[in-house]
């Protein structure tokens, strides 16, 4: 308790204003010890357990103060926690809604990432199929390939090596941890924000969208590249076999143009034929159906006219439509009415003299079987050839024969040597070809065989 300096019975007022009383007769006093000097000015002193501590005026109401305005805002917080309990309820609805917000956020995001994973797998599956239609694609133009390649005079147009291409993964590895909210409040969020914060793909997909956009965009291009590439294979292809077509029609056309102005019976001279020694089982080739391709229904012509080419081709191994001698074409005299060079009275040359050197080969114009080797008169050393279908063929004046009666010949194969045999001037191969025994004249031969090679 503080009070002032001085005597202990006197009231506590500031030092050096004390008024003067009237003085009183003196009494014993009992001794006490010495005191300090009274201190001068205003001050107060606080005594406790017999010690003293003097502070200032200023200070002592900074205390007093203080305390008073503590006291007071205890009272006011105590006062308003008391009668505003539903401040707390804010704070925590507000702690809920920013929980909530950040849950939203996270949810959101993973509907991004949802949609960009679904996106991507819908692109992987449109690349699937398109690459799998590139790989049907080119194993049907290989096919075709394989089909033009076994046809004559058609080069293989080759094939497209199947290309790798990047494939797309979605990454499904690690799932995005909120940092954690305060802990002394536990919320419960609704079912279906549950299920909205559900996700198989990390925000990490969605950071790598942009780079899987481009590498699809690169992969589009090099798909359409191969698209490309691949029409222009079958464009070739197709031209390549509509070529080979009309080369099989066109030749057929002409052989069977040859055999009509030769007078040839064509089905017998096909009949006829010779053929290899080939053989096996009778497999059919199928027709194309209905639903067929424009690719299959042309090959399918195609084995046709090639059938009927081979056919004929055989045919006119009998026609001696070649030239008899090697060289250039040089007549010493022609088919038909002449004057006889031994008599000078007109006379019927049944055949062709073609001018030669002695000893020079004379070669067989067709196949055929020898039905006369020997001396025959006035052609002197003469070999005969029997072709079928009433076709024969001579060779006269020869000074060597080769051939033998009964030998099959081959097309281009020697069967004597060119001399002046028999009633003959000079050296000369003296040619001619019979129907039926009549004799023809060989220059109409010849001159299909000119045609002949425009379809060979």
């Amino acid at each position: 308790m503080s009070y002032r300096s001085g005597h202990p019975s006197a009231a506590i007022h500031p030092h050096g204003h004390q008024q003067a009383q009237a003085p009183r007769p003196a009494a014993p006093r009992p001794a006490r010890p010495p005191q300090r000097p009274a201190p001068t000015g205003n001050s107060y002193t606080i005594a406790h357990a017999g010690r003293q501590v003097r502070i200032g005026p200023v200070l002592f109401w900074i205390v007093v103060g203080s305390i008073v305005l503590l006291g007071c805002w205890s009272a006011a917080t105590a006062t308003y926690f008391t009668f505003r309990d539903d401040v707390l309820t804010r704070l925590i609805a507000r702690q809920a809604e920013m929980q909530y917000a950040y849950e939203d956020r996270i949810a959101e995001l993973r509907a991004k990432v949802d949609r960009t994973t679904s996106r991507q797998l819908l692109d992987q599956e449109q690349f699937d199929q398109k690459l799998e239609q590139i790989m049907r694609r080119q194993s049907l133009l290989e096919s075709r390939a394989g089909a033009l390649s076994a046809l004559p005079d058609v080069g293989v147009t080759g094939s497209i090596k199947p290309t790798r291409t990047p494939s797309f993964e979605a990454e499904t590895n690690s799932r995005p941890k909120p940092s954690p909210i305060n802990d002394t409040v536990i919320f419960v969020a609704p079912p279906d924000r549950e299920a909205r914060l559900e996700s198989r793909t990390s925000p990490s997909a969605l950071e790598q969208a942009p780079t899987q956009y481009a590498k699809s965009q690169g992969v589009e291009s090099v798909l359409m590249r191969l698209q490309t590439s691949l029409d222009q294979v079958e464009r070739r292809q197709v031209a390549s076999l509509g070529a080979v077509e009309e080369s099989f029609e066109s030749r057929a056309r002409r052989m069977r143009g040859v055999l009509t102005d030769l007078g040839l019976d064509a089905r017998g001279i096909e009949a006829s034929a010779p053929r290899a020694a080939v053989g096996g089982p009778f497999v059919p080739v199928k027709q194309p159906g209905a639903n067929a391709s424009a690719f299959d229904r042309q090959l399918y012509r195609i084995y046709i006219s090639r059938s009927q080419f081979e056919r004929l081709n055989r045919a006119l191994a009998l026609v001696p439509y070649r030239k008899p001698v090697l060289g250039e074409v040089e007549f010493s005299s022609g088919f038909g009415v002449r004057s006889d060079p031994f008599l000078g009275r007109p006379a019927m040359h049944t055949g062709l003299d073609f001018r030669a050197s002695t000893g020079d080969p004379v070669r067989a114009t067709a196949v055929g079987k020898v039905v006369n080797a020997g001396w025959q008169g006035g052609y002197g050393q003469m070999v005969e050839i029997d072709h079928g279908n009433g076709l024969s063929t001579r060779y006269g004046h020869l000074s060597k024969i080769i051939a033998k009666v009964g030998q099959s010949i081959q097309i281009g194969q020697v069967i004597g040597e060119v001399g002046s045999t028999g009633r003959s001037t000079g050296p000369h191969l003296h040619y001619e070809t019979r129907i039926d025994g009549e004799a023809v004249d060989p220059q109409k031969f010849l001159r299909a065989g000119v045609r002949l090679a425009g379809a060979g």
